[in-house]
């Protein structure tokens, strides 16, 4: 599926009144199933791999492994499963050792409809994200990976993380918009510090309002910190304006897989004999 594909179909979606749902995927089951559940778009990227190997979505953004090596690795996994659904890779924007015009040219090549830029120094903060910025290692390279990946008609979906980085990755020509309330909570290992819903509503809405006066016609989604379940989206959607719904990567496939093979290995247990 191509870009103008894509988007031609989610706008349709908002336009019916409908909620746009992209989820992540970390293996080719995980697609295959939020498929099946009617999902819009599909994402993978590094983090998927290490939260359903156990570990936490910020494992993304350690020195784990090779970020963009490893979605190339996992689109052999998914891309061949997955049958009517655009699926973007998530790309390490200020990985130093890609010329980013030829790696966007071979996600391309490979399949992909999209880009989303993933892992993000967005997530970092502090004095670590200070020296970053300084250094030559910051923000403004994601989003110049946004830009290059639109100037190659690839749909472009970025994270943000204040009114400022919405506002850039509008003029950079994102189509869809994924304000980024921080990690995502509950289960075995979800955040347990976040923002309130409330809090949450609000930082989205300010990030929407900011993308929308560059271009009106930009799709903005919610995502992360305390918006895990479908009852959490429909709280900020419901006190919101303009968000045209949700995108969720633990709260997609982390929570549901630890609460089914859970449940399901109790009922086993629950079994007695004769």
């Amino acid at each position: 599926m191509n870009r103008n594909q894509a988007l031609s179909r989610l706008t349709e979606q908002v336009a019916a009144g409908k909620a746009v749902i992209g989820a992540g995927a970390g293996t080719g089951l995980s697609a295959k199933c939020a498929e099946a559940g009617g999902v819009d778009l599909l994402i993978i990227y590094n983090s998927g791999r290490y939260r359903m190997a156990g570990r936490g979505s910020l494992a993304g953004l350690l020195p784990y492994g090779d970020a963009n090596a490893i979605v190339l690795d996992m689109a052999g996994e998914v891309l061949p499963v997955v049958r009517d659904v655009p699926v973007l890779a998530g790309v390490c924007g200020t990985d130093p050792f890609r010329i980013m015009g030829n790696f966007l040219d071979q996600l391309k090549a490979v399949g992909f409809t999209g880009v989303q830029n993933f892992p993000t120094v967005g997530l970092y903060d502090g004095k670590f994200r200070e020296n970053l910025e300084e250094t030559g290692m910051g923000f403004g390279l994601e989003i110049d990976m946004i830009r290059q990946a639109h100037e190659r008609d690839l749909l472009t979906a970025p994270y943000v993380f204040d009114p400022e980085q919405a506002a850039e990755m509008a003029r950079a020509g994102a189509d869809v918009l994924v304000p980024h309330v921080g990690l995502t909570t509950k289960g075995s290992i979800g955040a347990s510090t976040a923002l309130t819903l409330d809090q949450a509503a609000n930082a989205v809405q300010e990030m929407h309002d900011a993308a929308k006066r560059v271009n009106p016609g930009i799709i903005v989604l919610c995502h992360g910190g305390p918006i895990a379940e479908p009852e959490d989206a429909r709280y900020v959607l419901e006190r919101t304006s303009g968000i045209a719904g949700f995108f969720g990567a633990s709260s997609m496939e982390r929570l549901p897989t630890e609460r089914a093979i859970t449940e399901q290995a109790r009922a086993f247990k629950s079994l007695t004999l004769g």
